[in-house]
């Protein structure tokens, strides 16, 4: 049997999901992030990373461009798990009220240079790598828990958008190492479209 129905099958698949993932009906940066789903915390936090597509991008970028620029999982894993880290360093510092300054922008920030770290597949340092999504995972964490809504276990919610960013940058990973010998002009498009609409957002906000 050829291979050739499969690789075409995954890459149409992959499509997809990223043109679904780069449509986006509004310019604002978080839509409807910080409503409860139903009271239930857990639910909005699971929720939370996946009603943005500022969020939701950036995570997937991450597990794509770690595939793409490493040989394994066991060498890529480090990327997004530093992201994870530092994901909820930040979180637990925004629910305690610490604030740095230029979050938004920052976020955008990350959308722009993961995108164009994925579409021109430039490979970094594995300790660069690794500084450079952890360093952006800070903004998005505090992003997170700065929009907990006030009053409630922060626990749940917390648990929630961790195990949703996990997939997504599992979900990142798969579509990486699939793509990265035979979908090379899908991982570009999908960096391009990234980038674009983190500048986007910068001039929607300016």
């Amino acid at each position: 049997m050829s291979t050739s129905t499969p690789l075409r099958t995954i890459s149409a698949s992959a499509a997809c999901t990223i043109g679904l993932a780069l449509i986006s009906t509004t310019a604002m940066a978080h839509p409807g992030h910080g409503q409860e789903v139903a009271g239930n915390m857990f639910a909005a936090g699971l929720l939370h990373p996946l009603t943005g597509f500022d969020h939701l991008l950036a995570m997937l970028a991450v597990g794509m461009w770690a595939a793409l620029t490493h040989n394994n999982v066991r060498q890529a894993i480090w990327t997004p798990l530093s992201f994870l880290a530092l994901l909820l360093a930040g979180a637990l510092a925004g629910i305690a009220g610490i604030s740095l300054p230029a979050v938004e922008p920052m976020i955008m920030a990350s959308l722009f240079v993961l995108g164009l770290l994925l579409a021109s597949r430039i490979s970094l340092p594995n300790w660069a790598g690794v500084a450079l999504v952890g360093f952006f995972a800070v903004f998005h964490g505090l992003a997170h828990g700065a929009e907990l809504p006030v009053g409630v276990s922060a626990t749940a919610f917390i648990a929630g958008f961790m195990l949703s960013t996990l997939a997504l940058h599992v979900t990142g990973l798969a579509g990486g190492f699939a793509l990265k010998q035979h979908g090379q002009w899908l991982i570009r498009f999908a960096g391009a479209g990234i980038a674009a609409y983190g500048i986007v957002l910068f001039t929607s906000a300016a």
